[in-house]
Order: structure tokens, then sequence, then C-alpha cells
């Protein structure tokens, strides 16, 4: 479990420096992921980082909060009004507050998961996870959720080979993404062959020239995360169940999600 907790905190150090730089606009303005503002994507990290340790440490809680999240998504079907609800949830108003809260979450959730066995089973919302899975879970969220806020200030990302966590689960999910949506699950599952950002090679699937998808880890990240459109990235596909899957890749649980219109998600310029 050291590995994958590295690399969650790895991820919240990062999100944190760029935090620790937004004005108090910044903080307030709506991103294009559902024009969340980065207060509600910190709200959403944070009280599900909690969930998370509650899951493993204090089952009660974890249930109480269960049903609090399920009459919650009932009662209010608009995405934004629910991450206000969490943001409410939490009780934290000031915005320093917030980072700090989270940040220190953060480090304890890792803390406690370095000594959990990693195939523990852990209660969640949906269906149960190993709990290595569960903090690749998390590792994933943390990451794409930050997207929206590099977005917003325009700040450059810089890829590490981290990434592969979420490369991995965006293969793994392939079947998901299509059951999920109850369409019939394809045959033929396409070669998956993605340069890393340091240059290795990463490679998932029998290799075929029919089906295939080539190109940056770093793209295939963001499509499976749908922090991107498949047409805004550089991948190369070849082969319709290739294209199909790209158009509605789903790495992450719930309701079948869309992923963004083409040029919707993009980096903006910092006032």
């Amino acid at each position: 479990m050291e590995k994958i907790t590295k690399d969650i905190m790895d991820a919240v150090l990062d999100l944190n420096e760029i935090l620790e730089s937004l004005t108090d606009q910044e903080w307030r303005s709506p991103t294009a992921f559902k024009e969340w503002t980065p207060e509600e994507v910190v709200a959403h990290l944070f009280y599900f980082d909690r969930m998370t340790v509650y899951s493993v440490n204090f089952p009660e809680k974890f249930n109480g909060e269960a049903s609090f999240m399920f009459k919650t998504f009932t009662a209010l079907p608009v995405s934004l009004d629910r991450a206000v609800a969490v943001k409410e949830r939490l009780g934290v108003n000031d915005s320093e507050s917030l980072r700090r809260q989270w940040y220190d979450s953060a480090l304890e959730m890792c803390s406690i998961f370095q000594a959990v066995d990693p195939t523990r089973r852990c209660t969640w919302f949906g269906p149960d996870m190993g709990a290595r899975m569960f903090m690749t879970a998390r590792f994933m969220e943390t990451w794409s959720h930050s997207q929206a806020i590099y977005d917003l200030i325009g700040r450059e990302r810089i890829y590490k080979n981290n990434i592969k966590n979420i490369a991995t689960i965006g293969v793994k999910t392939f079947g998901w993404t299509y059951l999920n949506r109850k369409l019939d699950v394809p045959n033929q599952i396409p070669f998956v062959s993605l340069s890393s950002p340091s240059g290795i090679q990463w490679e998932w699937n029998e290799p075929s020239t029919e089906e295939s998808i080539k190109g940056l880890a770093s793209d295939f990240c963001h499509v499976v995360t749908q922090t991107r459109n498949i047409d805004d990235t550089d991948l190369q596909l070849a082969g319709e169940v290739a294209r199909h899957w790209m158009s509605i890749a789903q790495c992450f649980a719930g309701d079948p999600e869309d992923p963004p219109a083409k040029g919707l998600r993009k980096k903006q310029n910092r006032g």
C-alpha cells in the first residue's frame, strides 16, 4: 500500500500548491467541470476522503453519512446543488480553512491506509472494493478533479508516471463502461499502447492492427476520466470499437456520464 498512498500524497501536494496560489475570486469562479468552483471541488474531495476513513475505522459514521448522501442525491438532481450540499455538510465556509482541513485529512487517510491489508474489503456507496483499489480510486479522483482547477487558472500540468494508476483503471473498466450504459460489451477489446511521461511504453491487451488506441498516456487518462473530449487529444484510434469506447469511456463509478463537448474542457488564460 505504500506506493499507492505515496502517489495520492504526490497528487495532493501538487493540488495544494495550486490552491495556495488562488485568489479569493478564483476560489469562487466556476470551472468547466459542471460549473463547480474550486471550493466545491475541494469540498467534494475532502468529504469523500473522510468517508474513506470512516469506511475502515468508523463504520457507524459511514452508514450515517451514506444515508445522508442517498437522501441528498435523490432530492437534488443537479450536480452543482449536490456539491453545495456536501460543502454545507462539512461546515467549512472559509476557503483557507477548507484547504487546510482537506490537506490534513488527506495526510491522515494515507497514513491510515498504509497499514491496511491491501485485500481488505471496504464498504462504499456502490459495491465494496479491495483496499488497494479503494486507494487507487482516491488517486484517480484527486488527479481528475484537480484538472478543472489547472484549466481554470491556465496552469500547464506536469505529468508523472503515477498516472499509470489511472490508465490501468481505464483499461480495466472497458467492459463496465458498456454494462453501465446497458450496452452489449464488444467481443474484441482494443490493444492499448501508451507512452508514459518518462518515455516508457505501457501496453495492455493483445496486439492488434484492427482495434487499437495509441498515443500519450496523459491523453488516455484525460479521456477515461472525462476531463477531455477525445477530439481534444492526439490519441490515434483504429477500429470501430476503439472509437466508440473512447467516445463514452468512464473509469469512475456512478451513473453513466457523457464526456465534455469538444473544446469545453481546456486550459484558460489566467487574468
